[in-house]
C-alpha cells in the first residue's frame, strides 16, 4: 500500500464516515427543532402539540447521537491503551472469506478462547474487551456491544481505584 493511499484510508475510515453522519444528523436536528419553534410560536392548540412531537424527536435524536460518539471515544482510548501496553487482541492470523470477514469456524473458535480467557479473569476489562472483538468477529454485535460497554465500566472503576 502506496503512502497516499494508506494516508486516504486514514482520512476516509470509520471516524470521518461517523463524523460525517453525526455533522448531517446535527443539521437535520437543528432543522427540526427550528421547525418545531415554530410551530409551538403559532398560537394554535394543535399545531402546538405537532410542534411538541416534532421537538421530541431532535433532542431524542441528539441523545442517542451523543450516547454513540461517547461509546466510540471510549472503546477507541481503551483500545489505545491496549496499544500502548501491546496487549491489543490480534485476530490478523485468522483466514478471511473473499468478502474480508473473518471465516466463521475461525471466528468461532477465536470467541470459545476469548470466553474462556474471561471465565479466568471476570473482573479484567480487557478479558471483556477481547470478548467484545469476538462477539463482533461471529457476527454478534448486539453481545459485542454489550461486552465492550462491561470493558468500559471495568475500566473505569479501575481507573477511579489506582
Amino acid at each position: 500500500m502506496s503512502e497516499e493511499t494508506g494516508r486516504r484510508s486514514r482520512l476516509f475510515g470509520p471516524r470521518f464516515y461517523a463524523l460525517l453522519i453525526a455533522v448531517v444528523l446535527l443539521v437535520y436536528l437543528v432543522m427540526m427543532g427550528s421547525r418545531a419553534v415554530t410551530m409551538l410560536l403559532s398560537g394554535r392548540p394543535l399545531v402546538i402539540v405537532l410542534g411538541v412531537a416534532v421537538l421530541v424527536l431532535p433532542v431524542l435524536g441528539a441523545v442517542l447521537v451523543a450516547d454513540q460518539i461517547r461509546f466510540g471515544v471510549r472503546t477507541q482510548r481503551l483500545a489505545g491503551k491496549l496499544a500502548d501496553e501491546g496487549t491489543l487482541p490480534d485476530h490478523s492470523h485468522l483466514p478471511l472469506r473473499p468478502s474480508g470477514r473473518v471465516r466463521r469456524e475461525a471466528a468461532d473458535e477465536w470467541f470459545e478462547q476469548k470466553r474462556v480467557e474471561l471465565e479466568r479473569e471476570p473482573g479484567d476489562w480487557r478479558a471483556w474487551f477481547a470478548l467484545a472483538q469476538a462477539y463482533d468477529l461471529a457476527g454478534d454485535r448486539n453481545r459485542g456491544r454489550q461486552a465492550m460497554r462491561k470493558a468500559i465500566d471495568l475500566e473505569q472503576r479501575d481507573h477511579v481505584r489506582g
